[in-house]
This record gives structure tokens, C-alpha cells and sequence, in this order.
């Protein structure tokens, strides 16, 4: 049953919850939430049936937590700050976040922003080069696209440098227009990428002493190992792990299974 946060500017944050145990909240990354995202629902339920209570929510701008534009990052981190409360019951505890893609960068934002989180799993967050301009450049781009009011237009902006069979495929499906129509939620997305370039990664990320596991697929795309190696280098308590997955896609029952793995240790 959907339950509902009240984040700081009042916009309902629309979630579901299952199981016990310690809470793990899953932040999508882009073009993902409950109702448009099966893997990441089948996998909230197998890492609840590991002995965890498990949030996953639709963001700012997608599924059943409507939001005028322009949506961002702050309102985002704001949204898991009242999740997080939700999630401990109001007690002084912490959670565990789990960032897939741009959703990792967007987690690392939160904790760098010292909200209470006890652990990080990181999934194949696409970093580009330490302290390049070219994320300023996507975000104002972006930004662009979204003022215009452009849907589909926004959606091929922020797809252009992923494989170019992938927007054909979106393009002749059926979901093309749920993802026309989520375009200003993807800003935070390219805020958080951003970020990540505004400053010395060292010095950025010197406050998340929480332990982090930063995961690759056996078989992933050019720039995520990469990726995955300035976060090991930068991140004080980091360590890789890889899954079972290919073309940024992973199997539920896997990462499930390497996700407790993680948290119980």
C-alpha cells in the first residue's frame, strides 16, 4: 500500500515499504520509479525477504509524487531527509541508501549533506572526468530543454551520449510518452552529475566516512569502470564489488543478495 512523506516544501513523496529489520531506502536514478521500474521492485522485495525494511519511492516529478518544475537537487535532498524520518519512525537513526546510476550521485549528495546515513551501495554511477566542465554544460542544456517544455526533445537531450539503440527503442515503444513526460525530474539527476565535478573529489566527498560498496556489472559500459575507480580512490571507506548484469541492467535476486551481503557485514 502506498504510503506518503511530506517533504520540507510540503510535495508529497509517494513510497512503499516492506519488511523489517534495518531501513535501506533506493534512490532511482533516471527514468525509473515504482509503476515504470519491475527490477527494481523485485529486487526491493528479495532484499526485504533478507531481513530489511525496504522503502522505494517515487521521486519528485514521477509515479504518484506530482511536482511543477523545475525540480531540484536541494528538493530532492530534502524529499530523503523526510523519507529517512518516515523509514526510522523519527528516532535518531540512520539508513542505508542504495543509488543506482545518477540515483548513486544524488545519494552521495545526501550524505555529503550529512543527512543520518548509516551505508552506501553505489550501482554504476556514470561519472565523467574529475573536475570537467562537461556537467556543468549537459545541466544548463538540460535545463534548456525543460523550460522550453519540450518532452520528447528533453528525453533525446539527456539520452544522447548513452548507446544509440537505446533511444531508438524507447522511441518505438510504449513508454515513450511516460518518459516525455518525466522530463523535469531528470534535472537532479544532472545536478548531482554535476556536483560531482564542481570541486576536487577528495575534498567533496572528505565527509562520507560511511562505508560504501561501489558496484560494476561483470559486464558494464567503457566509462563505469573508470567511474567506479575515482569513487574507490576518493571515497574514504570505499570498496568494489561487481554483479551479475550487463548494458547497465542487473539481475534482482543478485543484487539483493550482494546488497545485504554488504549491510550485515
Amino acid at each position: 500500500m502506498t504510503e506518503f512523506a511530506t517533504s520540507a516544501d510540503g510535495t508529497r513523496i509517494a513510497y512503499d515499504r516492506q519488511g523489517s529489520g534495518p531501513p535501506v531506502i533506493l534512490v532511482d536514478g533516471a527514468m525509473q520509479f515504482r509503476a515504470f521500474d519491475p527490477a527494481t521492485t523485485e529486487m526491493a522485495k528479495e532484499l526485504a525477504g533478507h531481513g530489511f525494511s525496504v522503502v522505494h519511492y517515487d521521486r519528485r516529478g514521477r509515479g504518484e509524487s506530482p511536482a511543477q518544475a523545475p525540480i531540484t537537487l536541494e528538493q530532492t535532498i530534502d524529499d530523503l531527509r523526510a523519507l529517512i524520518a518516515e523509514a526510522t519512525e523519527g528516532a535518531d537513526d540512520a539508513v542505508a541508501l542504495f543509488g543506482s546510476s545518477s540515483g548513486g550521485a544524488i545519494a552521495l549528495a545526501a550524505a555529503a549533506s550529512a543527512l543520518p546515513v548509516s551505508k552506501l551501495v553505489l550501482w554504476e554511477v556514470p561519472l565523467d572526468a574529475e573536475l570537467g566542465t562537461d556537467g556543468e554544460q549537459f545541466l544548463a542544456g538540460l535545463r534548456e530543454r525543460i523550460a522550453a517544455g519540450d518532452g520528447a526533445a528533453t528525453i533525446e537531450y539527456f539520452m544522447k551520449d548513452m548507446p544509440p539503440e537505446w533511444l531508438a527503442a524507447a522511441k518505438a515503444g510504449p513508454s515513450w510518452p511516460v518518459m516525455t513526460a518525466m522530463g523535469p525530474s531528470l534535472e537532479p539527476d544532472a545536478e548531482a552529475l554535476a556536483w560531482t565535478q564542481s570541486a576536487s573529489r577528495a575534498a567533496l566527498w572528505a565527509g562520507i566516512m560511511q562505508p560504501t560498496l561501489v558496484l560494476v556489472g561483470e559486464q558494464t559500459l567503457d566509462l563505469m569502470r573508470p567511474a567506479a575507480d575515482s569513487l574507490i580512490a576518493n571515497l574514504p571507506h570505499a570498496e568494489l564489488g561487481t554483479v551479475p548484469a550487463r548494458d547497465h541492467a542487473w539481475d534482482p535476486k543478485a543484487m539483493a543478495l550482494t546488497i545485504a551481503r554488504f549491510l550485515v557485514d
